[in-house]
């Protein structure tokens, strides 16, 4: 089992992560009866797109001898409707150190093919944009 999750009411929830006991708390957003006062569970998987695309990254930036510590992600989730779901993820990854322009192409490749982008819906749009120094 990787969570258990629980209703606490008022359409918020509580996940634990069973092997580590980190708690992640979900909350509807407030332009669907929420408070809006955590991570709504979309924003979870915008957000996980995201870390996915670091992760990865960082996977390869090992084997290339790169250091991706600093770098970080913005991300921006656009809701469609009929019906509601997410139907764009935008992401910018914003590198923290100079990146040999031979090894960002191995480093975008790595992003783009991340598993959880890869296991989302192919209509669900994309967008991975890369600000180098």
């Amino acid at each position: 089992m990787i969570s258990k999750v629980v209703y606490k009411g008022e359409l918020r929830t509580e996940a634990v992560h069973i092997s580590s006991g980190n708690l992640i708390f979900t909350d509807a957003p407030k332009d669907n009866q929420g408070r809006g006062e955590a991570f709504s569970p979309t924003d979870l998987v915008a957000t996980a797109l995201a870390a996915c695309i670091l992760t990865i990254m960082g996977i390869v930036a090992k084997r290339l001898n790169q250091d991706l510590n600093g770098t970080f992600a913005e991300v921006k989730k656009i809701m469609g409707s009929k019906p509601r779901s997410i139907s764009e993820i935008k992401v910018t990854i914003f590198f923290s150190k100079k990146i040999l322009k031979k090894e960002r192409a191995k480093l975008e490749r790595a992003a783009k093919t991340c598993p959880v982008s890869l296991s989302l819906n192919p209509d669900l749009v994309k967008v991975i944009n890369f600000v180098y120094q």
